[in-house]
């Protein structure tokens, strides 16, 4: 029998069709781990989850098979609605891979209340900083007859005195009392005067309501 001849029989034809049909397996086979094994680990983009709630976060994550965990965190921002995101780790736009966690820090109802910091006897150079660095501002700045330059005799909040290891609120504005360097009560001298003030003032207080 010629190769020719052979190239139509059956036995050749049955063989070819099993032939194909390896080839054809063995290729759906190398297709599907070429998938897997490209998608397995792939960088995945963050997505951005400001504004944000929890719950709205928890599904944008979860679509992209990412993970979520809140921060624990004394965050506020009065641009953000309550209980929104304002910050997240890694930031938005950066690639991850599958699994990973994306950390959250979730809007306050308010800024949290911060203890005032010992700054009467300090100079205004020593005390600016030191509100600022707790999350206060400097507000009026009024002077007074002192023999120091400069140092705080008194701060105050909303008009009323206030003293170090008070509480209030975080971003608040504290106006203070200054010595102007051109001599009279020392410090002391001044507390004793104010002290004097205010008691006779409590008294008047009481007198008016009897």
């Amino acid at each position: 029998m010629s190769f020719l001849k052979f190239l139509f029989t059956k036995t050749f034809l049955k063989q070819l069709g099993y032939a194909v049909l390896v080839l054809f397996g063995l290729s759906l086979i190398i297709l599907w781990w070429l998938r897997f094994s490209t998608n397995h680990g792939q960088q995945i983009e963050v997505p951005d989850l400001a504004k944000m709630t929890l719950e709205q976060a928890e599904e944008a994550l979860d679509d992209l098979d990412l993970k979520l965990e809140v921060m624990d965190t004394t965050n506020y921002n009065p641009n953000f609605p309550y209980k929104t995101v304002i910050e997240q780790i890694p930031k938005a736009g950066k690639y991850v891979k599958e699994n990973r966690k994306i950390y959250l820090s979730i809007n306050r109802s308010g800024y949290p209340m911060i203890e005032v910091p010992p700054v009467v006897g300090k100079t205004m150079r020593q005390a600016e900083p030191t509100l600022k660095a707790v999350g206060f501002e400097i507000g009026k700045i009024n002077y007074r007859r002192y023999i120091a330059k400069d140092e705080v005799l008194e701060i105050s909040f909303e008009g009323k005195k206030i003293n170090p290891g008070d509480k209030i609120q975080k971003t608040s504005v504290i106006d203070l009392v200054l010595g102007d360097g051109n001599g009279g009560l020392n410090r002391e001298e001044v507390q004793e005067v104010q002290e004097e003030l205010d008691v006779n003032s409590n008294t008047t207080e009481e007198n008016g309501e009897n």
